[in-house]
Protein backbone atom coordinates (compact mmCIF):
# COMPACT_ATOMS: atom_id res chain seq x y z
CA UNK A 1 0.00 0.00 0.00
CA UNK A 2 1.19 3.32 -1.12
CA UNK A 3 0.44 6.70 1.27
CA UNK A 4 -1.07 8.23 -2.50
CA UNK A 5 -3.69 5.57 -1.99
CA UNK A 6 -4.90 6.67 1.46
CA UNK A 7 -8.02 8.77 0.70
CA UNK A 8 -7.87 12.41 2.38
CA UNK A 9 -11.06 11.44 4.43
CA UNK A 10 -8.84 8.52 6.35
CA UNK A 11 -5.69 11.36 6.35
CA UNK A 12 -7.72 13.96 8.34
CA UNK A 13 -8.83 10.98 10.85
CA UNK A 14 -5.15 9.86 11.36
CA UNK A 15 -4.62 13.80 11.54
CA UNK A 16 -6.58 14.03 14.32
CA UNK A 17 -6.34 11.23 16.19
CA UNK A 18 -2.37 11.94 15.97
CA UNK A 19 -3.27 15.59 17.75
CA UNK A 20 -5.08 13.73 20.48
CA UNK A 21 -2.59 11.44 21.10
CA UNK A 22 0.38 14.63 21.10
CA UNK A 23 -2.03 16.42 23.65
CA UNK A 24 -1.82 13.20 25.83
CA UNK A 25 1.47 12.38 26.17
CA UNK A 26 2.66 16.21 26.11
CA UNK A 27 -0.05 17.49 28.24
CA UNK A 28 1.69 18.90 31.47
CA UNK A 29 4.15 20.78 29.19
CA UNK A 30 1.78 22.23 26.72
CA UNK A 31 -0.82 23.36 28.77
CA UNK A 32 -1.08 27.01 29.66
CA UNK A 33 -2.18 26.04 33.34
CA UNK A 34 -2.18 23.37 35.84
CA UNK A 35 -5.27 20.59 35.17
CA UNK A 36 -6.77 21.81 38.61
CA UNK A 37 -5.43 25.41 38.68
CA UNK A 38 -7.94 28.44 39.32
CA UNK A 39 -6.70 31.33 37.61
CA UNK A 40 -9.69 33.49 37.47
CA UNK A 41 -13.75 34.67 37.40
CA UNK A 42 -16.24 31.20 36.90
CA UNK A 43 -17.33 31.26 33.05
CA UNK A 44 -15.31 34.19 32.33
CA UNK A 45 -15.68 34.14 28.13
CA UNK A 46 -12.87 33.85 25.83
CA UNK A 47 -9.66 35.76 25.26
CA UNK A 48 -6.39 36.36 23.87
CA UNK A 49 -5.13 34.87 27.89
CA UNK A 50 -7.67 32.38 28.10
CA UNK A 51 -8.28 30.55 24.79
CA UNK A 52 -11.79 29.18 25.59
CA UNK A 53 -12.86 30.80 28.35
CA UNK A 54 -13.07 29.37 32.06
CA UNK A 55 -15.39 26.96 33.57
CA UNK A 56 -17.42 26.89 36.44
CA UNK A 57 -14.86 26.72 38.87
CA UNK A 58 -12.28 29.26 37.66
CA UNK A 59 -10.45 26.58 35.70
CA UNK A 60 -8.93 27.11 32.38
CA UNK A 61 -11.00 25.52 29.74
CA UNK A 62 -7.71 24.73 27.23
CA UNK A 63 -5.92 23.25 29.72
CA UNK A 64 -8.37 20.80 30.87
CA UNK A 65 -9.38 20.01 27.56
CA UNK A 66 -5.37 18.92 27.35
CA UNK A 67 -5.28 17.40 30.86
CA UNK A 68 -8.44 15.63 29.77
CA UNK A 69 -7.50 13.85 26.72
CA UNK A 70 -4.83 12.42 28.65
CA UNK A 71 -7.35 10.51 31.13
CA UNK A 72 -9.76 9.40 27.91
CA UNK A 73 -7.28 8.33 25.76
CA UNK A 74 -5.85 6.13 28.88
CA UNK A 75 -8.98 5.05 29.87
CA UNK A 76 -10.46 3.88 26.27
CA UNK A 77 -7.48 2.52 25.32
CA UNK A 78 -6.84 0.21 28.00
CA UNK A 79 -10.53 -0.81 28.34
CA UNK A 80 -10.09 -1.62 24.65
CA UNK A 81 -7.09 -3.58 24.82
CA UNK A 82 -8.11 -5.83 27.46
CA UNK A 83 -11.63 -6.07 26.11
CA UNK A 84 -9.99 -6.96 22.75
CA UNK A 85 -7.31 -9.92 24.70
CA UNK A 86 -10.24 -11.19 26.21
CA UNK A 87 -12.59 -11.45 23.82
CA UNK A 88 -10.56 -12.53 21.17
CA UNK A 89 -9.08 -15.21 23.47
CA UNK A 90 -12.27 -16.76 24.27
CA UNK A 91 -13.97 -16.37 21.20
CA UNK A 92 -10.90 -18.14 19.04
CA UNK A 93 -11.00 -20.67 21.86
CA UNK A 94 -14.76 -21.47 21.38
CA UNK A 95 -14.07 -21.19 17.80
CA UNK A 96 -11.31 -23.86 17.52
CA UNK A 97 -12.67 -26.29 20.40
CA UNK A 98 -16.72 -26.46 19.35
CA UNK A 99 -18.84 -28.60 21.52
CA UNK A 100 -19.54 -27.84 24.80
CA UNK A 101 -16.75 -24.93 25.27
CA UNK A 102 -18.43 -22.98 22.35
CA UNK A 103 -22.21 -23.70 24.06
CA UNK A 104 -21.14 -22.60 27.51
CA UNK A 105 -19.10 -19.50 26.08
CA UNK A 106 -21.61 -18.64 23.51
CA UNK A 107 -24.47 -18.93 25.68
CA UNK A 108 -22.76 -16.76 28.74
CA UNK A 109 -21.95 -13.95 26.32
CA UNK A 110 -26.02 -13.71 24.81
CA UNK A 111 -26.76 -13.86 28.61
CA UNK A 112 -24.16 -10.31 28.94
CA UNK A 113 -25.73 -9.20 26.16
CA UNK A 114 -29.22 -9.19 26.67
CA UNK A 115 -28.47 -7.13 29.24
CA UNK A 116 -28.45 -2.96 28.60
CA UNK A 117 -24.53 -2.14 29.08
CA UNK A 118 -25.20 1.53 30.21
CA UNK A 119 -27.90 0.04 32.99
CA UNK A 120 -25.70 -3.20 34.17
CA UNK A 121 -22.00 -0.46 34.04
CA UNK A 122 -24.50 1.79 36.39
CA UNK A 123 -25.39 -0.51 39.13
CA UNK A 124 -22.10 -2.15 39.03
CA UNK A 125 -19.96 1.42 39.56
CA UNK A 126 -22.72 2.46 42.06
CA UNK A 127 -22.10 -0.76 44.38
CA UNK A 128 -18.24 -1.15 43.90
CA UNK A 129 -15.49 1.51 44.89
CA UNK A 130 -15.12 4.48 42.55
CA UNK A 131 -11.71 4.16 41.17
CA UNK A 132 -9.99 3.61 37.86
CA UNK A 133 -9.27 -0.24 37.88
CA UNK A 134 -12.36 -0.79 38.51
CA UNK A 135 -13.66 1.62 35.88
CA UNK A 136 -11.72 0.16 33.36
CA UNK A 137 -12.68 -3.72 34.24
CA UNK A 138 -16.10 -2.80 34.04
CA UNK A 139 -16.02 -1.13 30.59
CA UNK A 140 -13.66 -3.62 29.66
CA UNK A 141 -16.01 -7.00 30.32
CA UNK A 142 -18.73 -5.13 28.90
CA UNK A 143 -16.82 -4.84 25.59
CA UNK A 144 -15.50 -7.86 25.44
CA UNK A 145 -18.72 -9.64 24.81
CA UNK A 146 -18.82 -7.60 21.49
CA UNK A 147 -15.47 -7.98 20.62
CA UNK A 148 -16.60 -12.26 21.45
CA UNK A 149 -19.55 -11.88 18.60
CA UNK A 150 -17.59 -10.51 16.21
CA UNK A 151 -14.40 -12.75 16.80
CA UNK A 152 -16.27 -16.20 16.71
CA UNK A 153 -18.02 -15.08 13.75
CA UNK A 154 -14.40 -15.05 11.73
CA UNK A 155 -12.86 -17.56 13.27
CA UNK A 156 -15.47 -19.92 12.33
CA UNK A 157 -15.03 -18.41 8.63
CA UNK A 158 -11.34 -19.29 8.69
CA UNK A 159 -11.39 -22.84 10.99
CA UNK A 160 -13.00 -24.50 8.26
CA UNK A 161 -9.85 -23.94 5.83
CA UNK A 162 -7.92 -26.32 4.20
CA UNK A 163 -4.89 -24.72 6.27
CA UNK A 164 -6.38 -24.86 9.45
CA UNK A 165 -7.41 -28.64 8.85
CA UNK A 166 -4.10 -29.53 7.98
CA UNK A 167 -2.06 -28.13 11.23
CA UNK A 168 -4.89 -30.12 13.09
CA UNK A 169 -3.51 -33.34 11.15
CA UNK A 170 0.07 -32.52 12.04
CA UNK A 171 -0.85 -32.33 15.78
CA UNK A 172 -0.96 -28.86 16.50
CA UNK A 173 -2.56 -27.48 19.91
CA UNK A 174 -5.06 -24.80 20.23
CA UNK A 175 -2.83 -22.55 20.99
CA UNK A 176 -0.78 -22.79 17.92
CA UNK A 177 -3.13 -23.00 15.81
CA UNK A 178 -5.29 -19.84 17.39
CA UNK A 179 -2.19 -17.51 17.50
CA UNK A 180 -0.23 -19.05 14.35
CA UNK A 181 -3.14 -19.75 11.55
CA UNK A 182 -6.16 -17.56 12.63
CA UNK A 183 -5.25 -14.83 14.11
CA UNK A 184 -3.23 -13.97 11.22
CA UNK A 185 -5.77 -14.40 8.99
CA UNK A 186 -8.27 -12.42 10.51
CA UNK A 187 -6.51 -8.84 11.28
CA UNK A 188 -8.45 -6.84 8.92
CA UNK A 189 -11.70 -7.15 10.03
CA UNK A 190 -10.68 -7.39 13.53
CA UNK A 191 -8.29 -4.06 13.42
CA UNK A 192 -11.29 -2.45 11.50
CA UNK A 193 -13.57 -3.34 15.03
CA UNK A 194 -10.50 -2.32 17.33
CA UNK A 195 -11.36 1.29 16.05
CA UNK A 196 -15.09 0.86 16.33
CA UNK A 197 -14.85 -0.22 20.10
CA UNK A 198 -12.14 2.53 20.52
CA UNK A 199 -14.69 5.21 19.71
CA UNK A 200 -17.39 3.28 21.62
CA UNK A 201 -15.61 3.29 24.86
CA UNK A 202 -14.28 6.91 24.14
CA UNK A 203 -18.57 7.75 24.27
CA UNK A 204 -19.19 5.05 27.18
CA UNK A 205 -16.43 6.40 28.84
CA UNK A 206 -18.22 10.26 28.53
CA UNK A 207 -21.51 9.04 29.49
CA UNK A 208 -20.01 7.21 32.55
CA UNK A 209 -18.55 10.61 33.49
CA UNK A 210 -21.42 13.20 32.86
CA UNK A 211 -23.75 10.68 34.91
CA UNK A 212 -21.07 11.29 38.22
CA UNK A 213 -19.85 7.35 37.69
CA UNK A 214 -16.93 8.18 35.05
CA UNK A 215 -13.88 9.99 36.19
CA UNK A 216 -14.26 11.58 39.24
CA UNK A 217 -13.14 15.17 40.13
CA UNK A 218 -10.49 16.96 39.94
CA UNK A 219 -8.92 14.71 37.36
CA UNK A 220 -10.32 16.30 34.06
CA UNK A 221 -11.71 14.51 31.51
CA UNK A 222 -14.03 15.42 28.73
CA UNK A 223 -17.47 14.54 29.87
CA UNK A 224 -17.00 15.37 33.25
CA UNK A 225 -16.36 18.45 32.24
CA UNK A 226 -18.86 18.58 29.87
CA UNK A 227 -21.14 18.01 32.85
CA UNK A 228 -19.30 20.55 35.47
CA UNK A 229 -20.69 23.33 32.74
CA UNK A 230 -24.02 22.35 31.27
CA UNK A 231 -25.64 24.69 33.35
CA UNK A 232 -23.67 27.33 31.75
CA UNK A 233 -25.63 26.63 28.52
CA UNK A 234 -28.86 28.05 29.95
CA UNK A 235 -26.80 31.56 30.48
CA UNK A 236 -25.50 31.63 27.24
CA UNK A 237 -22.04 30.39 28.23
CA UNK A 238 -20.37 27.43 25.43
CA UNK A 239 -17.87 26.33 28.20
CA UNK A 240 -19.58 22.71 28.12
CA UNK A 241 -19.61 23.19 23.93
CA UNK A 242 -16.01 22.67 23.95
CA UNK A 243 -15.22 19.05 25.23
CA UNK A 244 -18.39 18.24 23.69
CA UNK A 245 -17.26 19.12 20.53
CA UNK A 246 -13.77 17.65 21.39
CA UNK A 247 -15.57 13.99 21.61
CA UNK A 248 -17.55 14.18 18.22
CA UNK A 249 -14.38 15.56 16.70
CA UNK A 250 -12.37 12.23 17.58
CA UNK A 251 -15.35 9.73 17.42
CA UNK A 252 -15.67 11.29 14.05
CA UNK A 253 -11.88 10.71 13.10
CA UNK A 254 -11.38 7.14 14.45
CA UNK A 255 -14.61 6.44 12.18
CA UNK A 256 -12.72 8.08 9.49
CA UNK A 257 -9.92 5.69 10.06
CA UNK A 258 -12.14 2.43 10.32
CA UNK A 259 -13.93 3.13 7.42
CA UNK A 260 -10.68 3.49 5.14
CA UNK A 261 -9.62 0.06 6.89
CA UNK A 262 -13.03 -1.77 6.19
CA UNK A 263 -13.13 -0.53 2.57
CA UNK A 264 -9.96 -1.84 2.43
CA UNK A 265 -11.00 -5.42 3.31
CA UNK A 266 -11.80 -7.61 0.04
CA UNK A 267 -13.97 -10.19 2.38
CA UNK A 268 -14.04 -11.70 5.66
CA UNK A 269 -12.67 -14.70 4.06
CA UNK A 270 -9.38 -14.75 5.40
CA UNK A 271 -9.44 -11.32 6.81
CA UNK A 272 -7.23 -9.85 3.89
CA UNK A 273 -7.62 -6.78 2.15
CA UNK A 274 -6.21 -5.54 -1.00
CA UNK A 275 -2.39 -5.43 -0.60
Amino acid sequence: MRLREIPITAWIGIAGILLAFFCAIFAPWIAPYGETEVVGNVWQAADAQYFFGLDNLGRDILSRLIYGTRTTLFVALTATIISFSLGIVLSFTAAVSRGLIDTIFSRFNDLMMSIPTLIFALVVLAVLPQNLIVLILVMAILDSTRVYRLGRAVALDVAVMEFVEAAKLRGEGRIWIIFREILPNTLSPLLAEFGLRFAFSILFLSTLSFLGLGIQPPSADWGGMVKDNKDGIIFGISAALVPGSAIAALAVCVNLVVDWLLKRTSSLKGGRGDA
